[in-house]
């Protein structure tokens, strides 16, 4: 199966050709995309038609589009979702919905080269929602979602953290802490921009650099090998929340 996958779920725009090859093609943003102003206007053709050509592939040799549907910024979903759906009806493909959260989260498994047994035994996804609030979701080594995907506070997900691990982002004794669930390794925008919080719950934040914190459009692709396809327009973003706009 060869695969166009797309991501605008956070500053960074990001596209990669998964062909059935097993051939990369890849515009992985680097982590201070992160902090930049959005650009996905701009920026997304430009790194689809990258992909594109260095695959040597036309649209006609797609099987479907990958598309991350957030959650995250409102315009940056829209963008790209907009975009898959514009690609795939124009040349009668289905999109395959992935979420931006999950594919991070496979980012993060990745960066740490699967070896989160001994060092945490989830991972942390969480993306900077504004507004003081973070999306965040957990996941199992391997993919499995145990909660989310949430919008909350970081401190209301720290707190969380901290009630499922049996009170040791709290200051539990060491025996105790010793037989609770490991703490989660965290990646994300919204890791980074609120490290305090987290890493004074006692989370494991990756380092600013890392590119586990972008979400890459090679994850989306991958996940997206699992998801079946839909029509264009069935494809919807996962906002969860109301938008910051109000109507006048």
């Amino acid at each position: 199966m060869t695969l166009l996958g797309i991501d605008t779920s956070t500053a960074a725009s990001a596209a990669c050709v998964l062909r059935a090859d097993g051939e990369i093609f890849e515009v992985a943003p680097e982590p201070a995309a992160l902090a930049a102003r959005p650009a996905h206007a701009r920026e997304l053709m430009p790194a689809v038609a990258a992909v594109m050509e260095r695959a040597g592939a036309g649209y006609g040799d797609l099987d479907a589009i990958a598309v991350g549907v957030g959650p995250g910024t409102f315009t940056g979903l829209r963008i790209g979702i907009a975009t898959a759906r514009a690609l795939a009806t124009a040349n009668g493909l289905q999109v395959r919905p992935v979420s931006s959260l999950a594919a991070l989260a496979a980012g993060i498994e990745a960066a740490a080269g699967g070896a989160t047994e001994g060092a945490a035994s989830s991972l942390l996804a969480v993306i900077d929602a504004k507004r003081g609030e973070v999306f965040a979701a957990e996941y199992a080594p391997g993919g499995g979602r145990r909660w989310g995907p949430l919008a909350l506070r970081p401190e209301e997900l720290a707190k969380r953290v901290a009630e499922e691990t049996g009170g040791r982002a709290a200051g539990a004794p060491a025996e105790r802490a010793g037989a609770a669930r490991r703490l989660p390794l965290a990646a994300g925008d919204g890791s980074v921009r609120f490290r305090g919080v987290l890493e004074a719950a006692g989370i494991s934040v990756m380092p600013d650099d890392s590119r586990s914190h972008v979400v890459r459009a090679l994850h989306v692709c991958r996940l997206a090998a699992g998801v079946p396809g839909v029509a264009p327009q069935a494809v919807l973003p996962d906002y969860l929340r109301a938008p910051d706009a109000k109507p006048q």
